[in-house]
């Protein structure tokens, strides 16, 4: 099963111990630590799956994940039950999920609003009432505008191999990302009118939202 050459980036960009403990970081600071338990979680775009893993160690005994990429899915050998399908299509029946994380996929939507709103409209159908959507996505700010200045240079890249990871992901999907970055109001707008927002932050490069579904 070969993998595309993003997906090789991504795959050298983090060590998967240390992206575990920085998804660990990101579910304890959007409130996943006041869960039930036995929550029925979902994680779209779910890649090699350490998100999933992240959900395992916090003690959660209902996760599930989604992605297209069976290549990366196949990486993942954790307890969760992950399905090989688009999340703009869910194989998930409706109001069946009490949380449902995307970390770090909507971004590379192809389309925007159109792709944005089939994947929302199937979080939202798949949420029970009062469900929880978290979305952590990259938002344009300083700190990511200096990030993206180091990408552009090839001594740093030399230097770091993670930068040249991130510089080659960027590379390979420049078009859907840039055209993410440029839509701010677009996408807030879209998450706002589907759940009722509990958080909103932007910090270091980074849009933390949670909302519930009505």
């Amino acid at each position: 099963m070969s993998e595309s050459a993003w997906e090789r980036a991504y795959v050298r960009f983090e060590p998967p111990e240390e992206e575990v403990r920085k998804f660990s970081a990101r579910l304890a600071r959007l409130g996943a630590r006041r869960w039930p338990r036995d929550a029925r979680v979902v994680e779209l775009f779910c890649g090699r799956g350490n998100g999933l893993v992240a959900l395992e160690r916090m003690g959660f005994t209902h996760i599930e994940g989604v992605d297209r990429s069976a290549a990366l899915v196949a990486r993942y050998q954790g307890r969760a039950k992950c399905h090989i399908a688009d999340c703009r299509s869910l194989p998930l029946p409706s109001a069946s999920r009490d949380v449902v994380v995307v970390q770090g996929g909507l971004h590379h939507l192809e389309r925007l609003p159109e792709d944005l709103d089939r994947t929302l409209d199937e979080m939202q159908r798949v949420l029970c009432p009062g469900g929880r959507a978290l979305v952590v996505e990259p938002w344009l700010t300083p700190f990511l505008e200096g990030v993206h200045a180091a990408c552009r240079s090839r001594v740093l890249r030399r230097l770091s191999p993670k930068l040249d990871a991130l510089a080659t992901m960027i590379e390979h999907e420049r078009e859907t990302y840039l055209r993410w970055l440029a839509q701010p109001a677009l996408i807030l707008a879209a998450l706002e009118r589907r759940f009722e927002p509990a958080m909103r932050q932007i910090r270091w490069g980074k849009l933390y939202f949670v909302g519930r579904r009505g």
